[in-house]
């Protein structure tokens, strides 16, 4: 018997490589930079977490488990379309989005001025109010992969609860 009423929590965590190029893909939205995630799909990190955190709440396989970097259909799928098909999984089990707090770990570039249009464009997709959404960005201070500028990294936990 569950005392929260049927709430569930997901964890979801996913990192990429930096590489030379434009654009890069986060949070939904193409930003003009000189700089891209290397992946399979559009390579989102914050989608992908985003997608994990969902799929984990549902007790449903993770994200690599649905879309194979092996399988050509996902090479440079947009993330956007794997996080629908995560959250109509999640639907099908009776379970409703109540909110999600996302941490993006990146030195550059700075989030905030992408953050809002990041919540929008997410919320958008999951057919929640934007603030359900929370996004926070945090740099690695110069020191790591992170602090170099190589890699990026992705948390996010949600929360569902069951749909009446």
């Amino acid at each position: 018997m569950n005392p929260f009423n049927g709430l569930r929590i997901g964890l979801g965590m996913d990192s990429h490589r930096i590489a030379p190029g434009g654009p890069m893909v986060l949070g939904g939205l193409k930003l003009d930079v000189d700089m891209h995630f290397v992946g399979h799909s559009d390579a989102d990190v914050l989608l992908h977490a985003i997608t994990d955190a969902l799929l984990s709440a549902a007790s449903l396989p993770d994200i690599g488990q649905w879309f194979p970097n092996t399988a050509a259909e996902n090479h440079g799928r947009d993330s956007a379309d794997m996080l629908r098909i995560a959250v109509d999984a999640v639907r099908q089990k009776k379970l409703a989005i109540l909110n999600l707090d996302c941490v993006v770990q990146l030195e550059k570039p700075k989030l905030s001025p992408h953050k809002e249009a990041m919540k929008i464009r997410i919320a958008n997709i999951l057919g929640i109010e934007t603030d359900q959404v929370s996004i926070k960005g945090k740099t690695g201070e110069g020191v790591g992969e992170i602090g170099r500028g190589e890699l990026c990294e992705a948390t996010c936990v949600v929360l569902v609860y069951p749909a009446l």
